[in-house]
């Protein structure tokens, strides 16, 4: 009897370590496929603690538009200006972007142009682009919002602004957002179980960094 109570304990104690083994693989492997594009991408930074201040501007097109109005999509928000030239260079993968986000309802792409007007911007897009953005264009004129709340003083910036309103990434200078990566990132962040890896200066940082060099290393 003593024996057949030890074996249960012993089967009951090595069916916990298997089913906690599979949750934590499980787990590992979650944070792995959420991660993908955050540590392909390499923001300059990345976190969970910041709340994106919100702000209203004229849009092309007539009306006014207010980040807030978002709540619940994940948002791409790009900073440029006429007299950025890669701003323009990336402009193209900005479109084609935007073009591939028309099948993700749940993430929205904004850009804000820190020239004299609207129709300023709109005639710099249409020479850089052939045709009228696809995408909604700001206008900030006295970098109120740009450098004012969110402190860029260097173009391009694109920020990545998840359905709660907080900020979750931030890249510096042009990037290939024609690529996958970009939406992969947006989508990941709608899930309830989203990247833990912080970025700082470019480098993976915190408890979670070694999941990027995880990643970069199964690439090579």
């Amino acid at each position: 009897m003593h024996f057949a109570r030890i074996a249960q304990i012993g089967f009951l104690g090595f069916a916990f370590a298997g089913v906690y083994g599979f949750v934590a693989a499980a787990s590992d492997g979650e944070q792995r496929r959420t991660c993908s594009a955050l540590c392909a991408l390499r923001p300059n930074y990345a976190a969970q603690n910041r709340l994106a201040p919100d702000f209203e501007l004229p849009a092309l097109g007539g009306g006014t538009v207010r980040l807030s109005d978002y709540r619940g999509k994940t948002v791409i928000l790009n900073f440029w200006t006429k007299t950025c030239r890669p701003c323009l260079e990336e402009m193209p993968a900005i479109a084609q972007l935007a073009k591939s986000l028309k099948k993700h309802s749940n993430v929205a792409l904004l850009t804000i142009c820190t020239d004299e007007s609207l129709e300023d911007a709109r005639d710099t897009l249409r020479a850089v682009l052939g045709t009228e953005p696809p995408f909604p264009v700001l206008l900030d004129p006295e970098s109120e919002v740009v450098t004012g709340k969110y402190g860029t003083k260097l173009y391009p910036e694109t920020w990545f602004i998840d359905p709660r309103g907080v900020i979750r990434a931030r890249f510096d200078g042009p990037r290939d957002w024609a690529s996958p990566l970009p939406i992969d990132l947006a989508k990941s962040l709608t899930s309830p179980l989203s990247c833990s890896v912080e970025f700082s200066g470019g480098e993976a940082r915190g408890n979670a960094a070694d999941v990027c060099a995880e990643l970069s290393a199964a690439r090579l």
